[in-house]
């Protein structure tokens, strides 16, 4: 949707709406909108304009309110094509300089920076653990031991072999073991750990109704041997605590799965491993994530490097009602800050 989609006027009540309810948090009227409007026009007009923006899609009405708010795509076209980014403060780059000190330990750094992101946008801040040199998968096999248990082996770069028990949902035979890993070899001899990964999510959601039962068990046994090796601190969380200063009484639950969703870590890892394969800021606003967790809350991301090398990602998640002027320059510069710091570290 771009802005020649919509009148002069309908693009001027849409970016003072999504302004209100930003600053607000609350469903905007047609009296209220028409009073903090520059527009000269009447009430019925605000009204008439506001129905067609929610029959495209821009605006939802709360069943509680009579006022609108703003939906995914509304915001995603404030974003794109309405927003005006705001210059950041200059003793929240003096921090960033200070606290990014290259003297520090990556470690550091990524823990600094979490909180960092956390306390100059009053949302939670978010910075993948940096990633080892790259792993390639050579080989993979699958032997069959008691019961439901899979001893899988994987050939890593050169030479590296890893051995793990994996434990199925339902029994396979020695020959359908066989069969799925000359399978996974075929498709992802060669590829880095981190993208097999990313690659089998998504295979296995976006053709969940078209492959048959052999490739579904081929893809979801190869997800499940590489699972085991997610490291146990893949990312760091902080600023939890300006979400729930945000979050209102009834829509407490909905934190609560977010929270969760930090815990088990999957959604936001492949949200996340999306990031780092990009260029330059990305931001999901609600339901884009493709995750119903993510549905009232946006993320805001940058990948960081040492060199040309990049390590990971960093970010905010806040409320889709963030200060979006505010925040995207802010995960911008403290992706390179922390980037310079990383390459003389």
């Amino acid at each position: 949707m771009t802005a020649n989609n919509l009148s002069g006027r309908a693009t001027d009540l849409l970016r003072t709406l999504v302004e209100m309810h930003i600053r607000d948090g609350q469903p905007v009227g047609s009296k209220s909108l028409q009073v903090h409007s520059a527009l000269s026009v009447s009430s019925a007009t605000v009204r008439n304009i506001m129905s067609d923006l929610e029959d495209r899609g821009f605006l939802a009405s709360p069943h509680t309110s009579a006022g609108r708010i703003p939906t995914a795509l509304g915001y995603r076209f404030f974003v794109d094509s309405l927003l005006e980014v705001q210059p950041i403060e200059e003793n929240a780059v003096l921090a960033l300089r200070e606290e990014l000190n290259p003297n520090r330990t990556p470690k550091d750094l990524v823990q600094t920076a979490s909180s960092l992101l956390a306390q100059v946008t009053s949302q939670a801040g978010i910075v993948t653990v940096p990633r080892a040199e790259v792993s390639q998968l050579r080989q993979v096999e699958f032997l069959p031991l008691a019961e439901n248990r899979v001893l899988v082996i994987l050939v890593v770069n050169e030479r590296e072999v890893q051995n793990r028990v994996i434990e199925l949902p339902k029994p396979l035979s020695e020959l359908q073991l066989k069969a799925a890993a000359d399978l996974i070899n075929q498709r992802y001899a060669g590829v880095d750990l981190v993208e097999v990964k990313a690659r089998l999510i998504q295979e296995m959601a976006e053709a969940r109704s078209r492959i048959d039962d052999y490739m579904a068990s081929a893809l979801e046994l190869a997800n499940r041997a590489l699972d085991d090796d997610e490291p146990t601190d893949d990312y760091v969380v902080a600023g939890e605590n300006y979400l729930l200063d945000q979050t209102r009484p009834d829509d407490m639950e909905k934190l609560r799965e977010l929270f969760d969703a930090f815990q088990h870590k999957r959604d936001l890892l492949e949200l996340l491993e999306r990031s780092y394969r990009a260029q330059g800021v990305q931001i999901f606003i609600g339901e884009e994530a493709g995750y119903d967790v993510f549905g009232d809350y946006s993320v805001v991301t940058a990948p960081y490097a040492q060199g040309s090398r990049t390590l990971g990602v960093l970010g905010v998640i806040g409320p889709t009602r963030m200060a979006y002027e505010r925040v995207i320059p802010m995960v911008d510069v403290t992706a390179k800050m922390l980037s310079a710091a990383l390459s003389r570290s």
